[in-house]
């Protein structure tokens, strides 16, 4: 902000620094009026985010064109700062979060330079003595580097006999006589299977640092590298069938169908346990398993001798599996109950009295979560019984007066 000692006592010069602030003045409208609009567009993303799921995008879609419209955003909006000069003044909003404890620091020292020893303080000449300090971390990276491991094996002869040669065999290798690493080849299936990074691309990554790698030859270390992981996909699915309870859920996945120049859809099946929450002693673990369809017997070849309870959604295959095995008990899943009538809220009285009742239900299991199996069991009797009998009552009544047609009956 211009002080009245600072404005000149030049008319011209008064004038020119006049013309100046109009100037910068006008930047600011436009740079606040893009603000605004991407402002806009962010909520209209939003919107279609978290709005019914017929109005909803694409995950993936979503997420690259909030990315695009937020760089936008953050340029605009730095470009406001530096037209007002007022940047130190009102610093901006960021949610950076902490950085995580277990990161290598490296500290880096910024000082007064010393004289002779002496730091000297600049009015007087005096010696400077350390009263505090200020401490700021920043987020570094540094970028993936290669490097070749040399492994060297000597050759030893006897002089006495020379007739023996004495050598160490080779370790062990994914891929014999290949150059890959173990290390390598796990970068390869992150960035392929956690990171959806593609393998042509990964390998125009490493072309970039002049590694030439065809895709057909990281295909292949992908390929050995499942063989080697099989027995412990299979070794992790024999620990889940032998659990007393599994969440069990399936979910369609693109795949490319060779010959016809197009993908079918497949389904991959994961089955989870998790019971940490309620004071479970086994390791949470998770099993995926691909399947070329849906039908009801997929989920029995994988679950084997599975006894106990599953929790699920709808999905009638589960219904057949447990009919024909008594041993198996379904446990229906309150979400999936949840999200139908989530999505009639808007326009159903009766569907937002149900999902308040669902909520209750959620409350309860927040406040029994991490107690014993018997306490959980004598709250949900008391409280939690009583709320599902209720509901069970409500929507038979509601049932009588919905039409047959209603989506609230489908």
């Amino acid at each position: 902000m211009l002080m009245e000692a600072d404005l000149p006592n030049d008319v011209e010069a008064l004038r020119a620094l006049v013309l100046e602030q109009a100037r910068e003045l006008d930047a600011l409208k436009v740079f606040q009026a893009e603000i605004e609009r991407l402002k806009a567009i962010i909520e209209a993303l939003q919107r279609h985010r978290f709005g019914r799921r017929s109005e909803q995008l694409d995950p993936d879609q979503f997420e690259l064109a909030l990315e695009e419209v937020e760089t936008a955003l953050a340029d605009a909006q730095h470009a406001v700062a530096k037209a007002s000069k007022a940047s130190a003044d009102r610093p901006r909003k960021a949610n950076r979060g902490s950085l995580p404890a277990h990161l290598e620091r490296i500290e880096q020292i910024v000082d007064v330079e010393e004289v002779d020893g002496v730091r000297a303080c600049p009015c007087c000449g005096g010696a400077l003595h350390q009263i505090g300090e200020d401490v700021a971390e920043r987020l570094d990276v540094v970028p993936t580097t290669f490097r070749v491991l040399v492994t060297r094996r000597p050759r030893y002869g006897c002089r006495s006999c020379e007739g023996a040669i004495v050598q160490v065999p080779a370790p062990a290798r994914i891929v014999e006589g290949g150059i890959p690493t173990e290390a390598l080849i796990a970068q390869v299936l992150v960035a392929k299977y956690a990171d959806h990074m593609p393998l042509y691309r990964q390998a125009q990554i490493y072309a970039r640092q002049g590694i030439q790698l065809d895709r057909s030859t990281l295909a292949d270390w992908v390929g050995r590298a499942a063989w080697y992981l099989r027995p412990l996909r299979d070794h992790i699915l024999e620990r889940l069938r032998r659990s007393e309870r599994l969440f069990a859920d399936e979910t369609t996945a693109p795949v490319l169908d060779p010959g016809r120049g197009r993908t079918k859809t497949g389904q991959l099946w994961a089955y989870a346990r998790d019971d940490r929450p309620w004071g479970g002693e086994d390791p949470p673990m998770v099993a995926y398993v691909y399947a070329a369809d849906r039908k009801g017997e997929r989920a029995e070849a994988h679950l084997g001798d599975f006894a106990g309870i599953l929790q699920v959604d709808g999905f009638g295959g589960y219904a057949a599996l447990a009919k024909r095995r008594q041993q198996v008990s379904l446990a229906f899943c309150w979400a999936h109950v949840r999200r139908k009538f989530y999505e009639l809220a808007d326009s159903s009285p009766v569907a937002t009295e149900v999902l308040r009742r669902i909520a209750m239900l959620y409350a309860i299991e927040d406040e029994v979560r991490g107690t014993s199996a018997e306490q959980r069991r004598a709250v949900r009797a008391e409280r939690a019984r009583v709320i599902v009998d209720d509901l069970h009552v409500f929507l038979e009544a509601r049932l009588r007066q919905v039409s047959a047609k209603s989506k609230l009956r489908a």
